[in-house]
């Protein structure tokens, strides 16, 4: 985006608001979306949480969506994990509500009905509580991090 109206930069992080600068002026959110033909806009998701997936782009919210739908999910996170055969591999965290129960396998089959097998959690984890930031944010990213050490490369 472009105009007087985008944030001045990160509080007392110089380099991390040069990262989202181009030359020209342009601020990258790092939102991702698409246009309608009514010339509506849709944000589906984050760049960073993309996951790419045997040359499939799935997005994390979709998933998330699908899987919060569940009865006895109370919350969840989608990031990718690595995976051999298909680069990245979609993988949940799920935290169940109070007194609630489900197997992974039942929550899979859940989101194939949903989105379709492809989108779908190739495995998912339970946590007592998904890690948060202090403003209530999952982050995904330390989710994320047990998955990708020691690799060259990592996601998000």
């Amino acid at each position: 985006m472009k105009g007087g109206l985008r944030m001045l930069g990160y509080y007392k992080n110089a380099a991390a608001t040069e990262e989202i600068r181009d030359a020209a002026g342009w601020q990258h959110t790092g939102d991702m979306g698409y246009r309608d033909a009514d010339g509506f806009f849709y944000i589906v998701d984050r760049k960073k949480d993309m996951i790419v997936s045997g040359g499939f782009n799935v997005f994390s919210a979709e998933v998330e969506r699908a899987l919060n739908a569940h009865p006895a999910v109370r919350d969840c996170a989608v990031f990718a994990v690595p995976s051999e055969k298909w680069g990245e591999a979609v993988h949940a965290t799920v935290e169940l509500k109070p007194g609630a129960t489900a197997t992974s396998e039942e929550l899979i089959l859940f989101a194939k009905e949903q989105i379709g097998g492809v989108k779908a959690p190739k495995a998912i984890d339970f946590a007592d509580s998904l890690p948060r930031s202090p403003v209530g944010k999952v982050l995904k990213r330390a989710l994320r991090a047990p998955y990708w050490a020691g690799r060259d490369r990592a996601v998000g």
